[in-house]
């Protein structure tokens, strides 16, 4: 349902408890410390697993992260950039075979039985390691979880692994359901995959399919005083160029993850009442990359991928494509990971001429037609920015004589050809940067990844040099001596190009200005909102 169709009107009768705007008379608040009131969200999808510590995505977390809580959260000023969560403290052995994860006391899920560390165990070896999409490579040496208390977790692993990667994947990979609920069922099927209970700041109490999700306060969270608001209602639109009229009219408050076009940006941080905010977002960056498919004889050659990178003009991109809300890459590891980023890798300036150099030294000649040879190109749907640049791609390789023929296809359709069937010569991708280039970066360039992995290296690139590294850092303790590894990791993809780096990005949050604590964590869109507050 858009926001053409689902109007004031049709969400005043949608139930009676479903206001459009707080600021409608009538809306009850709470007399307790917290300050109330409801938070109107708009929301461009409806993931068909809302469970968090299976499906470890933003579109997921969005929604998930106010009720199913992880053991630690992201924190601009927290040690090591954490906050605890539902484990108060972490330390790991000197071994690097265990990590004691100590956990708050007198938490309750939602149906009011106690969260314990059985409830860490469960999550950790029946559905982190075996199911979700992360958590089968962080946790892919964990083979025990002892319980000697009910606040005391301690991980055991059969390899050393290091404390480093463990502690910057909390927040993505450790969301906590509850074992009383999920022992002994089909995990994949469980109703509480949709219907979910957790331990947060706000508990799911409706969901109605094209139209809402309706969180309410959790009376018994473990904070005193949070959480601040009544409700989260997220709406959902899906017509992004709706979600602007939609906060300009009062009929939402707030729009993350660029809900509100890019193009908009500019008019709409100019009326009154509403703040654009761009930070936030620096724990999930999102990469413009090139995918490459090495099976295909022209692109196993490194000279022709130091072109394809020549053609591309990453300041047009930036300043074109995303209206500068970008910076151009340097690497697979973005500039905001300052714990692993190298400036000094290598770059490919924009040089049309030495992609001609390099092609016809490559021997591929332009025909009468000036064309080299034609390419299947495939820009992933799920942004504009990547069908754009999908777009613009065809165009840079056309002025060198790469012929590339755009083949655009839905989410399900993309990903089934590029990562499964290989369908591709060049593919368009965002992956995401989350805190550590081994939760899912290096995967985009290990070798041996089985098809049908969704963001992993389909394209048939193999450097045993590479791999090395790779699996070798998931083994090292000492952080100086991995941070390092990853160091030369990048360097040897910049060099080698298994895929070409163009773009990094975070993404916009529009808000009217009476919602309060908004983006004061680096994962704010995907946290839990517990003190995020409407002026009164």
């Amino acid at each position: 349902m858009t926001i053409a169709n689902l109007s004031r009107r049709t969400l005043l009768q949608t139930g009676g408890v479903l206001l459009a705007s707080t600021a409608l008379p009538g809306l009850a608040r709470s007399q307790n410390a917290h300050s109330g009131g409801r938070l109107i969200v708009a929301a461009d999808s409806e993931p068909k697993n809302l469970n968090p510590a299976i499906v470890a995505s933003n579109g997921v977390f969005f929604i998930a992260s106010k009720i199913v809580e992880p053991l630690a959260e992201a924190s601009f000023d927290g040690k090591d950039g954490l906050s605890p969560r539902l484990a108060t403290s972490w330390e790991g052995s000197t071994d690097g075979r265990s990590i004691t994860f100590k956990l708050r006391d007198g938490v309750k899920w939602h149906d009011g039985k106690p969260f314990t560390s059985s409830d860490v165990a469960f999550s950790a070896l029946s559905i982190w390691k075996p199911l979700q999409n992360l958590g089968r490579i962080v946790f892919a040496n964990l083979e025990a979880v002892e319980t000697p208390d009910a606040t005391t977790a301690v991980f055991r692993f059969s390899k050393p692994t290091p404390l480093q990667l463990i502690r910057n994947a909390l927040p993505a990979v450790s969301s906590v359901v509850p074992k009383h609920v999920y022992e002994g069922t089909d995990i994949a099927t469980n109703p509480a995959n949709v219907k979910l209970i957790g331990t947060g700041p706000f508990k799911l109490a409706e969901y109605k399919p094209g139209e809402y999700y309706r969180l309410t306060r959790n009376a018994d969270y473990w904070a005193k005083g949070e959480p601040r608001l009544d409700e989260v209602i997220f709406r959902v639109l899906p017509d992004r160029a709706g979600a602007g009229a939609a906060l300009e009219a009062e009929e939402i408050q707030l729009a993350a993850f660029s809900a509100v076009p890019l193009t908009d940006l500019a008019r709409i941080s100019k009326v009154p009442g509403i703040k654009v905010i761009s930070k936030g977002y620096e724990a999930l960056t999102y990469q413009l990359v090139v995918e490459i498919n090495h099976r295909r004889k022209e692109l196993a050659d490194v000279k022709v991928r130091q072109a394809i990178a020549h053609a591309i003009d990453r300041k047009f991109v930036v300043d074109t494509i995303f209206l500068g809300y970008a910076a151009a890459s340097t690497g697979p590891v973005p500039k905001n990971a300052p714990e692993f980023y190298d400036a000094s890798v290598p770059t490919y300036a924009f040089d049309p001429a030495k992609a001609n150099a390099l092609l016809d030294e490559a021997g591929y000649k332009k025909d009468a037609n000036g064309t080299r040879f034609s390419l299947k190109l495939r820009p992933a749907p799920y942004f504009n920015e990547t069908k754009q640049f999908g777009d613009y791609l065809r165009q840079a390789l056309a002025a060198i004589g790469i012929d590339a023929q755009l083949v655009n296809a839905d989410s399900a359709a993309h990903q089934k050809a590029v990562y499964t069937e290989h369908d591709f010569d060049l593919a368009v991708a965002p992956p995401v940067f989350r805190g550590d280039p081994a939760i899912s970066t290096t995967i985009l360039v290990q070798s041996g990844i089985p098809a049908g992995v969704p963001f992993s290296n389909q394209g048939g690139y193999a450097n045993k040099e590479l791999d090395g590294i790779i699996a070798k850092a998931a083994e090292t303790i000492d952080t100086t001596a991995r941070t390092n590894l990853y160091k030369e990791f990048q360097k040897i993809v910049a060099t080698d190009l298994p895929l070409i780096n163009v773009a990094e990005w975070g993404f916009i949050t529009v808000a009217r200005d009476t919602v309060l604590n908004v983006s004061n964590n680096p994962r704010w869109a995907v946290s839990n909102w517990a003190d995020t507050a409407l002026q009164s």
